[in-house]
């Protein structure tokens, strides 16, 4: 039997680059652990995992396919735990970063009963903040 304890990364296509960058780093504060641009991967930490960014246009995207887009995405969402998590503080967060800010609500995830928030980053890819 095996058991997992968390998730370790996940990997985003990416398009525009330079905007996954902006909102992941400068946004949502996710720091740049390692970069190898040869081959086509830009890793970010997220707490104890990591959130890589592979463009569709590098060695590793072009593998991939067509990119995200409106007739198919890569992903239906990922979530994010965010520590000492206040609803209200976070819509003004992302707002003041220009970012549409979608449903909020108690839900069930990994650590319980939380309130989370939905979003999109620049690709589109759904992501859901929680406390």
């Amino acid at each position: 039997m095996l058991t997992v304890t968390g998730v370790d990364h996940l990997v985003l296509r990416v398009k525009d680059l330079p905007a996954m960058l902006a909102f992941y780093v400068d946004v949502l504060g996710c720091p740049v652990e390692r970069r190898n641009d040869e081959l086509g991967l830009i890793q970010l930490r997220a707490g104890t995992s990591l959130i890589d960014l592979v463009p569709v246009d590098g060695r590793l995207g072009r593998a991939g396919g067509a990119g995200p887009g409106a007739e198919g995405r890569n992903l239906d969402h990922f979530c994010l735990r965010i520590e000492g998590f206040d609803l209200e503080a976070v819509r003004r967060h992302l707002e003041a970063h220009g970012v549409s800010v979608g449903e909020s609500g108690l839900r069930y995830g990994a650590g319980g009963e939380g309130i989370s928030v939905y979003l999109s980053d620049p690709d589109g890819n759904g992501l859901e903040l929680r406390g």
